[in-house]
């Protein structure tokens, strides 16, 4: 299967390509393959706010890329630093070997964590991270003796990625049912959108009980035996869930209490999202591990890392007098050119300033959006920081139909949103400016006054 393609300068402007793309051999991710190929939509360059698209259409940009271009597209210091690494030293193992680029980029990381968790694994996404944060507790129980915890606790609707043991301690029923083998000793808490208030902005007040189902696992199963809790701090892929006033230091308290690990996937809400480094930060509330990709190259280079607690560090490392304490990593591990894409996000994360501009443009998202709650269709608006979902009530008897409707309208009118269901998700990047958030909810208007 072939389209005609074309090629667009950053100047906006087109021509034909001397061949048509062919479309037919990859097998593409999370997508309607069959659909998309019958219909292509093809980005051709971006900058900034904007990507464009094969025929020249320039995108508002409302989601980040997929929730990991913080700084916006193209930023030529993040170009550059590639360009002098990759010709400089392109690959380098960092089993029983190194280069300097990953203690530096450590040591940045650690330095923008909450204080305490300052040890860097450095993995290439956040699928790898979410598996070796849960290797890395199950790790940590060993190496003190305490081999009887090998339980985890997810969350129903939570998202850790797509490997296996994400997909275990995941709680998103279309991700988990069409693959049987999962890891044994794996339950769920509720989500938190149960009893939720409507139309609420920012975090939803009371409801911190829901946490207190912890207590009941424990009661159940045995704190003895739960290794960790893994939870995103805002559930992000699933449509935008706003943790309750309250909650995540009450599975804290409760945690800490029973010799159980916290484990906060930041993935999504890392690297300013919220306005701040961390949703760590943001809520005042340290877990054990924390789990972060997306963000941390602004999207140009794949890669992630996961933060853990000094003592869990060092007492992995005491339990062995000599040879390799953790037995795991990847090719990829702390890869040179990864690194140099990271420290030259994070520099411009700072020289900019972009986590305290995303926090003093939360205000202004938050009545842009929220100015929707009476457009056709809306359901339910939540928000926090520099995110934002907008649940569609669904076609009677064909849930999904409208969300995927105003995701390609959406698309076709200059404007890329993400969709989960009918859930309309946005997280547009940090360097957004009030004029482009009037944009976005001036067309999602439109969009959903037009849709059936």
């Amino acid at each position: 299967m072939t389209i005609s393609d074309a090629v667009v300068d950053k100047s906006g402007h087109s021509a034909a390509t001397k061949a048509a793309l062919d479309t037919s051999h990859f097998w593409m991710p999370f997508t309607d393959n069959k659909a998309f190929k019958s219909n292509p939509r093809i980005f051709a360059s971006a900058e900034g706010m904007h990507y464009t698209s094969s025929d020249g259409t320039r995108i508002l940009d409302a989601t980040a890329g997929l929730w990991c271009v913080n700084a916006g597209h193209a930023r030529r210091e993040i170009a550059d630093a590639v360009t002098r690494q990759i010709a400089n030293l392109d690959y380098a193992p960092t089993f029983q070997l190194g280069h300097p680029l990953p203690f530096e980029l450590a040591s940045r990381l650690a330095g923008i964590m909450p204080d305490g968790l300052d040890r860097i694994f450095f993995t290439n996404s956040g699928s790898e991270s979410a598996d070796t944060a849960l290797k890395m507790s199950l790790a940590y129980h060993r190496a003190r003796g305490d081999t009887g915890r090998f339980r985890f606790v997810g969350r129903q609707r939570g998202y850790h990625g797509t490997n296996f043991g994400g997909t275990s301690v995941g709680g998103i029923g279309g991700n988990r049912s069409p693959f049987i083998t999962q890891l044994w000793g794996v339950d769920h808490l509720s989500h938190t959108q149960g009893n939720a208030v409507r139309f609420q902005r920012g975090m939803q007040p009371g409801n911190e009980a829901l946490a207190d189902e912890l207590e009941s696992l424990i009661a159940l199963h045995g704190g003895e035996t739960i290794a960790a809790v893994i939870v995103e701090p805002v559930a992000g892929s699933t449509g935008v869930l706003i943790p309750p006033q309250g909650y995540l230091q009450r599975l804290r308290d409760i945690t800490s209490k029973h010799g159980i690990l916290l484990i906060f996937d930041e993935v999504i809400t890392g690297f300013g999202r919220l306005g701040a480094a961390t949703a760590a930060g943001h809520f005042g509330v340290t877990p054990d591990i924390l789990t972060m990709a997306k963000g941390l190259t602004n999207g140009a280079i794949p890669m992630g890392a996961v933060a853990a607690r000094t003592g869990i560090y060092d007492t992995v490392l005491d339990s062995v007098q000599s040879g390799i304490e953790f037995f795991h990593g990847y090719t990829y591990s702390g890869h040179p050119v990864a690194s140099a894409a990271a420290l030259a996000t994070l520099k411009i994360y700072e020289d900019e300033g972009l986590f305290q501009r995303a926090a003093a443009l939360a205000p202004v998202w938050e009545d842009a959006v929220h100015s929707l709650h009476d457009a056709p269709h809306v359901a339910d608006i939540r928000n926090l920081g520099l995110v934002a979902g907008i649940e569609l009530a669904p076609r009677e008897g064909a849930p999904g139909a409208r969300g995927t409707a105003a995701f390609q309208a959406a698309f076709e009118s200059g404007l890329l949103i993400r969709t989960t269901g009918d859930i309309i998700a946005m997280s547009p990047p940090l360097i957004i400016s009030e004029a482009q958030i009037e944009e976005i909810t001036g067309k999602l208007r439109a969009i959903l006054e037009t849709l059936r």
